[in-house]
C-alpha cells in the first residue's frame, strides 16, 4: 500500500497478529506499544535495521526482503521464529542467547554472510544459510539441539568445524558448494545422528562411484540426495569399507616395518 507512517497503530494495544508487508517502512517504533503482539511480518519494506523496543509476548517476525545490515536489537524473550532472508546482513554477531533463549528457528538465506562466527544462540533447532557467501564454518560446537543445518549455494571447500557435539543433528543441505574430495566428505563422521545429506552440484558429485563412496564412509545416512538409500546400495557401500579398512591396517603395518 505504499505505507511510510504507522503511528495510528500505536492505539491498538490488543494486536496480536500484524502484517506490514510491502509497504515502504523504515521505522518501526509505533510498534512499541502493541505489548500483546504475538506475530509480526514485515517484508518487503525499507528496513535497514531490525532493532525494535522488546515485546514480551512476540514468538514470530519475518523481516525478509528489507535492508538490514546486523542483528543488533532483537530482544524479545519470547521470539521462537526470526527470518531475515534477502537482506543485507555480513555478520551472525549481535543474537544473544540470554536474550533469545526461546528461539529454535533462524531463517539468513540469502544474504552477505561470510562465516558462522559468533552465532551466540545455541538452542537452535534449524538454521538456514543458504545462499551466502560462507566459506569456514566456525562455533558450531555449541549447537547441541541442532536438528537441521541447510548451507546450500555457499564457497565451502572444507567441512572443517562440525562436532561430535552436534549429536542431534539429522539433515544437513551442502548443495552447490566446492567439496571437491572424499575426505572431505569423511569428517561428517563425527554426526552421530546424520540421516539425511544433500551433496550434488558439488565436485565430488561427479567422481565414479560417487554415492557408494559417500555411503562407505557414512554408513548412517537413509537419504543421499533426496534418494532414499537401498539395501543393495548399502551392502555395496559396506563392502568397499570393509575393502578400505583391510588396506588402511595393511599400510599401517607396513609403516611399523618400516620405521624398525
Amino acid at each position: 500500500r505504499g505505507l511510510t507512517d504507522i503511528s495510528l497503530l500505536e492505539r491498538f494495544i490488543h494486536l496480536r497478529y500484524v502484517d506490514l508487508s510491502k509497504n515502504k517502512l523504515k521505522d518501526l517504533a509505533p510498534l512499541s506499544s502493541l505489548t500483546q503482539l504475538l506475530w509480526l511480518k514485515v517484508d518487503g519494506n525499507l528496513l535497514t535495521s531490525a532493532t525494535m523496543q522488546e515485546l514480551p509476548y512476540l514468538q514470530v517476525i519475518s523481516f525478509d526482503r528489507n535492508c538490514i545490515m546486523d542483528l543488533e536489537g532483537i530482544t524479545h524473550p519470547r521470539l521462537a521464529n526470526l527470518s531475515l532472508k534477502e537482506n543485507k546482513i555480513q555478520t551472525v554477531l549481535g543474537l544473544s542467547h540470554d536474550q533469545l533463549f526461546s528461539l529454535q528457528v533462524l531463517e539468513l538465506r540469502g544474504n552477505q554472510i561470510k562465516t558462522t562466527a559468533g552465532l551466540g544462540v545455541s538452542k537452535l533447532k534449524k538454521l538456514y544459510l543458504a545462499k551466502n557467501i560462507i566459506c569456514s564454518l566456525e562455533g558450531l560446537e555449541e549447537f547441541e539441539q541442532l536438528e537441521t543445518l541447510h548451507l546450500r549455494d555457499n564457497k565451502l571447500e572444507a567441512l572443517d568445524g562440525f562436532s561430535d557435539s552436534m549429536k542431534c543433528l539429522q539433515y544437513l543441505n551442502l548443495r552447490s558448494n566446492g567439496i571437491k574430495s572424499f575426505q572431505e566428505v569423511e569428517k561428517l563422521q563425527v554426526l552421530p545422528m546424520l540421516q539425511a545429506l544433500v551433496l550434488m552440484e558439488n565436485p565430488c558429485a561427479e567422481e565414479p562411484n560417487y554415492r557408494l563412496e559417500v555411503l562407505s564412509r557414512l554408513p548412517q545416512l537413509q537419504r543421499l540426495d533426496k534418494e532414499l538409500v537401498e539395501e543393495e546400495e548399502w551392502e555395496e557401500a559396506e563392502k568397499i569399507r570393509q575393502t578400505r579398512k583391510e588396506k588402511e591396517k595393511v599400510r599401517a603395518a607396513e609403516c611399523r616395518d618400516w620405521k624398525e
